[in-house]
């Protein structure tokens, strides 16, 4: 009984051996591998036990169960409630008015918001340079290239005046509070609103 005991406990150790040589990554586990050939000292100094091998087990980083095909699905194209993966056409895609360039309903047109910033950009930077670290005690007013003569002198009366070298964009009107893109019509006639 003893003799098959040993000789068992000996094919355990060959194929903890054999265990260790073919994976690597078991040996970094904390398992040491003695080379060279079984001796009736190493038996005499550590009787190997099958508890001892069991005990100390190893789990593997494997699933242990299937995952549904709903859940499957949810995590390649996600949730329509929440996160969408797929692309989706875009409906709110309109031209712009004035540029033609394409933007989002209900955003600025960028590349017509570009250029109004660019000449704020601008004009702040000549203000800046003409008025310099001085307090703003008057009224500060920006005339383009061309608009001193149409003032009056009342009007410019202690204000303090930045020109521009530039004559004004087609865009930039002259009166802020009025609508560019409205104009008064001469003709009396109103047409039918409801026609078929």
């Amino acid at each position: 009984m003893a003799d098959i005991h040993q000789v068992s406990g000996s094919q355990l150790r060959r194929n903890k051996a054999n265990l260790l040589l073919q994976f690597a990554a078991l040996a970094l586990a904390g398992f040491q591998h003695e080379h060279g050939s079984t001796s009736s000292n190493n038996r005499t100094q550590q009787e190997f036990s099958l508890k001892e091998l069991i005990g100390n087990g190893m789990l593997w980083a494997v699933p242990k169960h299937r995952r549904s095909v709903e859940k499957r699905l949810n995590r390649k194209f996600g949730y329509p409630e929440y996160v969408w993966k797929p692309l989706k056409v875009k409906q709110n895609i309109r031209s712009c008015q004035t540029c033609g360039h394409d933007h989002e309903m209900g955003v600025l047109c960028p590349f017509c918001y570009n250029k109004v910033l660019k000449e704020t950009e601008d004009m702040q930077a000549k203000i800046q340079e003409k008025l310099g670290l001085d307090p703003i005690d008057k009224e500060v007013i920006v005339l383009y290239e061309g608009e001193k003569a149409e003032q009056t002198a009342e009007n410019l009366e202690g204000k303090r005046i930045v020109e521009m070298k530039k004559p004004r964009p087609m865009w930039f009107t002259k009166n802020l509070l009025q609508k560019s893109t409205q104009q008064l019509s001469e003709s009396k006639e109103v047409k039918p609103s409801d026609l078929a």
